[in-house]
């Protein structure tokens, strides 16, 4: 698998994300500082996700794709959606509960033009921690199933 990149464009407020290779959660501070910034874009209107290059992924990375959409459907009242046409991946975002969230593509989104990476940004060892109980929190969140997938590693992480 290739190493995980994020991308993103927008224009007059409409947003796209998209994310490549195998994205784990070393990016997660990046992931999280992009959405903060998107939100506080005052023209800020939508957007979608592109998953049609993702290789691979983590809990920690659905979980921040878990936390977009709720704050999303909190602030705007609107679902974004996922357009990925790999079906591990579709079948992973639907045993997550990811249909409750976003309205789900199994097909090839648009390309944005002038879409460009997001630089890395590298985060402590403690915000990195923060980042990945909270991801986990949020997919806990969304059903009993995954309270039960993550219980364990939960526990492990707020111990130590």
């Amino acid at each position: 698998m290739s190493e995980g990149r994020i991308l993103a464009a927008s224009q007059d407020g409409a947003y796209v994300v998209r994310m490549e290779g195998d994205v784990r959660l070393t990016l997660c501070t990046t992931i999280d500082e992009f959405m903060q910034r998107m939100f506080a874009d005052p023209e800020f209107a939508s957007v979608w996700v592109d998953l049609c290059d993702t290789e691979g992924m983590d809990s920690t990375t659905l979980g921040l794709l878990a936390k977009l959409a709720l704050e999303v459907h909190e602030r705007y009242g609107f679902r974004p959606a996922i357009y990925c046409c790999n079906p591990g991946i579709n079948r992973l975002l639907t045993s997550m509960g990811f249909q409750q969230l976003f309205d789900l593509h199994d097909e090839i989104c648009e390309r944005a033009p002038s879409i460009e990476e997001i630089p890395h940004v590298e985060g402590s060892e403690q915000a990195v921690k923060d980042k990945v109980i909270e991801a986990h929190r949020v997919l806990m969140g969304l059903s009993e199933d995954n309270r039960d997938r993550f219980r364990d590693l939960m526990a492990v992480l707020e111990c130590g």
